[in-house]
């Protein structure tokens, strides 16, 4: 036992088929409850993976998020968010073992292949001013890491997100995160607390960035795509607050010419002075 990954113990729970559902989904959220704990001991360590992004990010580079399984299906969650968030593309690019069709199908030995992560980035071409960012539970993921030391080589910043004390690619990579969340309810089941931590964590590493490049004013999107109406009502009020305008139709107006709040906002008060 001693021996194994964190991420491979057997669950504190030995007798899950013999539980009720209460029991269950109690034990469950007790065990959800290591994740932000595990968290927080990292928190410097994602500092320092924002601010190297940055700094590359405003040189034109872009950040490649790479896993696979679950780790490869986070990743490519927090990167297709980005555009509709924060009116960039092709800024955030997320990649998964066994290519697109993994997304809804395990891929047979996809995670195993040493040499197709890089490849799957070269399809980029990749540039020093790109960052990669490898995504496994255990940190042993042959996908991930032969692609992080391929980057490394190649001069792009590298980072992990691992859940194992010791993990192999902790030691390949520029700045580890490593957040131990101990073993899962599930024994063996990472897309519970290990995926959980994964996802909080690629929410802080894409939130902190876009918002140190400019892309939020106050605490609002301002360069949100307008992809429903819901958004639209949204954007509108967000000019209302910031151009002082009282006429919901005129600010919903001049929303849907710019096609941003910042650019509304922006010429609204250039022309009004």
């Amino acid at each position: 036992m001693s021996n194994l990954n964190t991420t491979e113990q057997d669950s504190k729970y030995s007798n899950l088929d013999k539980m009720s559902v209460f029991e269950i989904l109690q034990g469950m959220n007790m065990e959800d409850r290591c994740v932000p704990r595990a968290m927080e001991g990292a928190l410097k360590e994602v500092e320092a993976v924002v601010e190297a992004l940055v700094s590359r990010m405003r040189e034109g580079g872009r950040v490649f998020y790479l896993g696979a399984g679950t780790s490869g299906r986070l990743g490519i969650v927090d990167a297709s968010e980005i555009p509709p968030t924060f009116g960039v593309k092709g800024k955030f690019i997320g990649l998964i073992a066994g290519g697109d069709g993994a997304i809804r199908d395990a891929v047979e030995g996809a995670e195993d292949d040493w040499e197709q992560g890089w490849k799957d980035i070269l399809k980029f071409s990749p540039t020093q001013n790109d960052s990669l960012i490898g995504i496994t539970a255990s940190g042993g993921a042959p996908y991930v890491r032969g692609a992080v030391r391929k980057a490394r080589e190649h001069g792009l910043f590298t980072s992990c997100i691992t859940c194992n004390q010791g993990a192999l690619i902790a030691s390949e990579v520029d700045i580890p995160i490593v957040t131990v969340v101990g073993p899962e309810f599930l024994t063996g089941s990472t897309r519970l607390k290990a995926g959980t931590c994964a996802k909080l964590t690629l929410n802080m590493i894409s939130t902190a960035t876009m918002i140190r490049l400019g892309h939020v004013r106050g605490c609002k999107m301002v360069d949100m795509q307008l992809t429903n109406q819901k958004l639209v009502d949204r954007g509108t009020r967000m000019i209302m607050e910031q151009t002082g305008i009282e006429d919901y139709n005129m600010a919903r107006e001049l929303l849907l010419k710019y096609g941003h709040v910042r650019d509304a906002v922006d010429m609204f008060l250039a022309t009004n002075k």
